[in-house]
């Protein structure tokens, strides 16, 4: 597979989202499975594995470890704290978003234990803690660097004007956003920011989490499926939304592309600096994906595939109130 300038890494164009394997989606996969589609993705030439330590509450950081400690030297490992699981009164984990200093430190260390590693490649903030000055919670990675339990700092969902801020204190090395063709938050400024300061771009939900694979039955999703929490997905958006699809099918039925893949081309040509990292728990799914890597556009497809997915098109917001007030991204007017 090509390779990308992922910071200070060389890493496969197209690299792996860990989420799916336990988090978000539905039922985690059983650990059997799991193996196999790590394993998979790096005999199939991924080098960027990313996950976090809300994925599963630390459960993807795990399967990481056990799975892939021993062929640690193969892949470029990139990890999130600021967002973790937290026992609440009942002894029951939640979502918890805490930026402080000693908060990341604490989690990069379980993360540490977690990997079975020494050094995490890459540690994002995975979400911007507002009641924390982002020069603080920057500062305490700046910290993990020094330390040498981090070797490179990223950003996740941040604006280009936090980006900015915290790359004064610290060199960012990547920000991480979510960036496809029904969700192009990033084209307002943050792009743009990235490219001044020389920061890699890292695209996760490339395939609109799962959207743009094809139509969904939305009333099969699992109760548990973050998307039944997200606008674009309920009855009030979706008929829209799943309105848009033929015209899409029908530029990867012309090119002779599978939607995904033709969702993943269209971001690897919207620059060298951007890399995708699709999830998935099916290893078909992952060969598929990682294909893409392979295919060309031509500028007329590239203009087509705009004027039939844009987020100009697309019914309802990416996120939920809440969501939305917790990420820092730049929204269009």
């Amino acid at each position: 597979m090509q390779q990308r300038s992922l910071g200070p890494f060389q890493v496969s164009a197209i690299g792996l989202g860990c989420m799916n394997l336990c988090h978000a989606y539905g039922q985690p996969v059983p650990e059997a499975e799991a193996e196999r589609l790590l394993h998979a993705a790096l005999d199939l030439g991924i080098t960027h594995f990313d996950t976090a330590a809300l994925y599963g509450f630390g459960v993807s950081e795990t399967l990481i470890g056990r799975f892939l400690a021993p062929l640690r030297q193969r892949f470029t490992l990139a990890s999130k704290c600021g967002m973790t699981g937290v026992p609440n009164e009942q002894g029951v984990k939640v979502r918890v978003i805490d930026g402080r200093p000693a908060t990341l430190k604490a989690t990069c260390e379980e993360a540490l234990r977690r990997l079975r590693t020494d050094v995490i490649d890459l540690y994002y903030l995975h979400r911007w803690d507002k009641s924390v000055p982002i020069e603080d919670s920057v500062g305490a990675l700046a910290d993990l660097v020094r330390d040498g339990k981090i070797r490179a700092i990223g950003l996740s969902e941040v604006s280009a004007a936090t980006l900015r801020r915290a790359h004064a204190v610290h060199p960012i090395a990547a920000l991480q956003t979510e960036y496809s063709l029904w969700t192009r938050n990033p084209e307002i400024a943050v792009l743009q920011a990235c490219r001044e300061l020389g920061v890699s771009f890292v695209a996760f939900s490339p395939l609109g989490r799962g959207f743009l694979c094809g139509p969904l039955d939305i009333d099969a999703f699992d109760a548990k499926d973050i998307r039944r929490t997200m606008p674009r997905f309920t009855p009030a958006h979706y008929p829209h939304n799943a309105g848009l699809l033929p015209a899409y099918l029908a530029v990867a039925q012309e090119v002779g592309c599978s939607p995904a893949q033709l969702a993943l081309a269209w971001l690897l040509h919207q620059g060298p600096d951007i890399l995708p990292i699709p999830g998935t728990t099916h290893v078909e799914h992952l060969r598929d994906n990682i294909a893409a890597a392979d295919l060309s556009l031509s500028p007329e497809v590239l203009e087509r595939l705009d004027a039939v997915m844009n987020d100009r098109l697309v019914s309802g917001n990416r996120y939920n109130e809440q969501a939305r007030r917790e990420v820092d991204t730049e929204e269009s007017a």
